[in-house]
């Protein structure tokens, strides 16, 4: 593919990727080292390899497709053989049905030889668009063999995908294991296990059902199926979840375990009618693993030591804030874990219990035969517990009982939604806690977020841009660990491997604001000051901001600047 470098560059600067200075002194530089630009680009600059493909299917305008955020169509890849997409370095991506269109994915979208042979080998139209060659090898790989498809593929083609009658579901034990709708519910739930997906969402179309997972927090979408067997994928996990099969109007919840390769999970099933049929998401819960400690999670230094200081106390409040998925629940059953002993009784309240904890009395609210959190609470207080976790302070009467039992000699565990440790007090007063009340109990309030952690097998560390370099130095200030100030800083980043699904991110870390309740804090919360003031003081008694945490983090190499600002940028 023939290309004029000026048009590349003035493409890449209008996108943002390089600015104009940058873009001239590239051109020279690679004359001089007699280098086609693209071939400059990819060794000598930080600019993405994805974004350099995406600038020349601009300039040539043609089709382009970033195959590492498109699902596998399995009727697509069901077309071609991998021999044929390795020869061709090709790789099928999405299936018009009505149009009777493949589209691929091609390092050379103009290849004509192949788009004939194409043609006549499957009897369809076929569309090609330019994609990165790594990505071309790398995402064969997935769709031929680790993926999903092969067995979805296999199972399609046992079930009559043509027929327009709605398909019978076999209910009896054999038919529910053997059916082709079994294998590829098994194969969906498999897939979400071997890549640590927290829910499956299978989401229908007007033209086809998607699967999504959601993996260390991000959606990706890993599959497309025909629609036509959208009712019977639907009915099949509504028996697995004891749900009614005919009730299609309104919402349902149920839940079913599933084991494989010694891996136990508990999938929390919900169904919602759409326009467009039922939607169901699958929360997986994993049996197996444990509870992770308080410094696996994030926690570090004096952080870690304000958080065991608290928790140590015989009384008070200790809440814990932040957005849903922020994994407010899974630190709060680490410090449960921490006080889990013999000696002391345990009880949760909680909507629902995700985790059952050995030695601890958890108790599930059923608001609709009258156990809520208020009523929860108050039965609480008559069962003699030393330790009481409140799942969610969200009205009056929750808040007044939770002090009042801080103030019995009670350690109290709550959640609360607020975007930062500060704006935890003013939302107590808004919830009716007297400000003098709540100097008397409250102990320490925990922020926090989930970033994802830079995958170890793919990480490379480089010189980041010098305005990210100073923003990270600004932000830190005298947090900035010695021997920074003067020399550049360097970060980590994952290139993407098979560990990862070329993601770059294995796993999550939290980042944390942890502020300590001391005397002057407590005379702002008597004085009812606002949030701003209240983080003024605790910033110059050491309190370290969210963001900073991250930053601290990302210096460490353990997660990158870019997802501390996806998270913590409020």
């Amino acid at each position: 593919m023939d290309l004029n470098p000026k048009l590349l560059l003035n493409q890449l600067v209008k996108n943002g990727d390089i600015d104009q200075a940058e873009a001239d002194r590239i051109e020279v530089e690679s004359l001089k080292k007699n280098l086609d630009v693209r071939d400059y680009l990819y060794e000598f600059t930080s600019v993405s390899k994805i974004n350099i493909v995406k600038a020349v299917s601009e300039v040539l305008n043609i089709p382009f497709v970033d195959l590492e955020n498109s699902p596998i169509d399995s009727q697509a890849v069901g077309f071609i053989s991998e021999s044929i997409a390795r020869s061709y370095e090709i790789l099928p991506y999405k299936y018009d049905a009505k149009a009777g269109v493949i589209y691929l994915g091609a390092v050379d979208p103009f290849n004509n030889n192949a788009i004939d042979f194409l043609e006549k080998k499957t009897g369809k139209r076929v569309i090609l668009s330019l994609a990165d060659n790594h990505q071309i090898s790398k995402m064969i790989d997935l769709a031929y063999s680790q993926g999903l498809s092969p067995e979805v593929r296999d199972a399609l083609k046992e079930y009559p995908t043509t027929s327009r009658e709605s398909p019978k579901i076999e209910l009896s034990a054999a038919g529910i294991s053997e059916a082709p709708i079994a294998k590829i519910v098994s194969t969906i739930l498999e897939f979400a296990i071997k890549s640590r997906a927290s829910d499956i969402h299978i989401e229908p179309e007007e033209g086809r059902t998607k699967v999504r997972y959601r993996i260390d927090g991000i959606l990706h979408e890993k599959l497309s199926l025909p629609k036509s067997i959208h009712d019977a994928l639907i009915s099949r996990i509504k028996i697995l979840s004891e749900m009614k099969i005919d009730e299609k109007r309104i919402p349902q919840d149920g839940r079913f375990g599933f084991k494989i390769h010694g891996e136990e999970v508990d999938l929390r099933v919900s169904t919602l009618p759409t326009v467009n049929g039922e939607k169901v998401v699958m929360r997986l819960l994993k049996k197996t693993g444990g509870i992770p400690s308080l410094f696996d999670l994030g926690l570090r230094g004096p952080q870690l030591k304000d958080v065991e200081e608290a928790i140590t106390k015989p009384y008070g409040i200790i809440l814990i804030t932040g957005p849903t998925g922020s994994g407010k629940t899974t630190t709060l059953y680490s410090i449960l874990s921490r006080l889990n002993k013999p000696m002391v009784n345990i009880m949760t309240l909680e909507d629902p219990v995700e985790y059952q904890i050995t030695g601890i009395n958890q108790v599930q609210i059923n608001p609709q035969a009258g156990l809520t959190f208020a009523n929860g609470l108050r039965a609480f207080l008559r069962q003699d517990p030393n330790i009481i976790l409140v799942g969610e302070i969200r009205d009056h009467e929750t808040t007044q009982l939770a002090i009042q039992a801080a103030l019995t000699g009670h350690l109290v565990f709550s959640t609360l939604h607020t975007n930062d440790s500060a704006t935890a007090i003013p939302r107590l007063i808004d919830l009716g806690a007297e400000s003098f009340l709540i100097a008397s109990v409250l102990t320490a309030v925990i922020a926090q977020r989930i970033c994802r952690r830079v995958c170890p097998n793919c990480k490379v560390f480089y010189d980041p841009p010098a305005q990210v370099q100073e923003n990270v130095k600004t932000v830190l200030g005298n947090l900035l660990p010695k021997g920074y100030e003067n020399k550049p800083i360097k970060l980590a980043r994952g290139e993407g491997c098979n560990e990862c699904n070329q993601t770059g991110y294995i796993g999550r870390i939290a980042i944390f604001e942890v502020l300590k309740v001391t005397g002057s804090i407590n005379r702002l919360v008597l004085q009812q000051s606002g949030a701003h003031e209240i983080e003024d003081a605790a910033r110059k008694e050491g309190l370290v901001m969210m963001k900073q945490d991250g930053y601290l983090k990302a210096l460490d190499g353990l997660t990158t600047v870019e997802e501390v600002l996806r998270v913590a940028e409020v």
